[in-house]
């Protein structure tokens, strides 16, 4: 996951992350694509290593819908503050 220049999140995968952070600082339109090259310079904020290509474009969909705040836990505090977060909404909807 990468931080843009403007402040919003970008979720991609790749089977090279150096190579591919290379290319961001690059930053042509034809390496980076549209969205990042109009929000260069960014920052790589977050990275997981997935078992095959099938689970990381799974990860990277599930990543893409997730809210701000949501990403910004991950960013923070990995999979256990993601997970923490889902278990404080759950007692919160338990209450109501």
């Amino acid at each position: 996951m990468l931080k843009c220049n403007d402040g919003s999140y970008y979720v991609g995968h790749t089977d090279d992350l150096e190579c591919r952070i290379a290319q961001y600082k690059i930053g042509n339109d034809s390496s980076v694509g549209k969205y990042v090259a109009k929000r260069l310079p960014v920052e790589l904020v977050f990275y997981d290593m997935a078992g095959t290509r099938y689970d990381a474009v799974a990860a990277e969909r599930q990543l893409k819908g997730w809210s701000r705040k949501k990403k910004e836990a991950l960013i923070a505090g990995g999979w256990e503050a993601v997970q923490g977060m889902w278990r404080e909404q759950k007692k919160k909807e338990n209450k109501d």
